[in-house]
């Protein structure tokens, strides 16, 4: 894995070893970046972060922030080590914390974010939609974008966003939530 554009362009990411985490391709990281567009000056949150290919791309791209939720110790491990690595230390704040209890925390304290990038272990997509959907308006700024990876047999999540787009890469579906 490497990072697809930006000033880290090219940069090799590691990954967790063994089957515990499924790391979004380079090619559908690529895809996704081509349809949010420009990401500069944007807080980010990458709940369920692997090793933080997704919040580390927006980074590179020119988001400002990123925030990082990991709970498992070999993804926590190589998160870490990208982020030193790319130097985004000063932009990036990992946390070792369950996605969903950083969900509700940050919605409690009124976190805003310009874009949420989530991807789950896919067999939890149908058990988080409650989350999600109660506490991504709370999460997301007026205009902030939320986008959930699952497989492409799985329908788009109902959520209390307006559904912009998907669109299927390979395996996997890339669904687009506009909080108006």
């Amino acid at each position: 894995m490497r990072i697809v554009a930006g000033e880290r362009r090219g940069m090799r990411l590691d990954a967790p070893a063994g089957q515990g985490t499924r790391p979004t391709s380079d090619r559908l990281r690529e895809s996704l970046f081509s349809i949010l567009g420009d990401v500069s000056g944007l807080r980010v949150l990458d709940p369920f972060a692997g090793s933080g290919a997704l919040g580390l791309e927006a980074l590179s791209r020119g988001a400002a922030r990123a925030d990082f939720c990991e709970t498992a110790a070999p993804a926590l491990r190589a998160l870490r080590a990208n982020v030193e690595r790319l130097g985004y230390g000063d932009r990036a704040v990992v946390r070792r914390q369950d996605a969903r209890r950083r969900l509700a925390a940050d919605a409690r304290a009124g976190t805003g974010y310009e874009l949420i990038m989530l991807d789950p272990p896919y067999r939890m997509l149908t058990a988080l939609q409650e989350d999600f959907s109660l506490h991504l308006p709370h999460l997301l700024v007026p205009g902030g974008i939320a986008v959930i990876e699952s497989p492409t047999a799985q329908q788009p999540l109902e959520l209390p966003l307006r559904l912009d787009t998907t669109r299927v890469q390979g395996g996997s579906r890339l669904t687009v939530y506009l909080h108006d």
